[in-house]
């Protein structure tokens, strides 16, 4: 037996059970996912219709390029719901499972709530908060562990954006009440 022949399984016990209900197939994803791009061509290519799409004696205008850009969008679309609808396989085929999709979310909203929260608490403070919580609930690591890493990694993003490269952050109460 040759050593490429060995194949070395380790089980993951943090991974999705197997058998978990479906919640979607890739048929649904792809033609909500189709339809969604066609609106966004269709809503650009009307926008750069009336910003001006056509070919002055100075040269195209400035829709010219993004109207035919959105045209090729849209008919990438149209070919994406086409062979959606087309395929006998992808009807039946599952595209995310309840298990996986929740281990989808614990990434997700978290990350959306982080966005959110950076836009009131600042950059620095919202990180910290971010890291320590992943960290915590996610990697499920010691509570001082978590809030020590979130704390040298907050600060060692100040010290090398806000100070050493004079890089504008979004700021929140507690940089202002420091005076930064």
């Amino acid at each position: 037996m040759s050593n490429t022949d060995i194949e070395i399984v380790v089980e993951d016990p943090t991974a999705p059970e197997a058998d978990s209900p479906a919640v979607t197939s890739v048929r649904a994803v792809d033609v909500i996912v189709s339809l969604l791009l066609l609106a966004l061509a269709v809503t650009l290519g009307y926008d750069n219709w009336r910003t001006g799409a056509g070919w002055e004696s100075t040269g195209p205008q400035a829709g010219y390029f993004p109207f035919y850009l959105s045209v090729i969008l849209a008919g990438a679309s149209l070919y994406g719901l086409v062979a959606a609808f087309l395929s006998r396989k992808k009807a039946t085929e599952v595209f995310v499972t309840r298990a996986q999709l929740r281990r989808v979310m614990a990434v997700f909203v978290p990350t959306l709530l982080f966005c959110l929260a950076m836009q009131f608490l600042g950059l620095y403070v919202a990180s910290f908060v971010l890291i320590a919580g992943f960290m915590r609930v996610v990697g499920k690591i010691a509570w001082w562990k978590s809030l020590l890493t979130a704390f040298v990694f907050t600060a060692v993003m100040f010290v090398t954006f806000d100070i050493a490269f004079d890089v504008i952050m979004p700021k929140g109460p507690l940089e202002a009440a420091l005076g930064r």
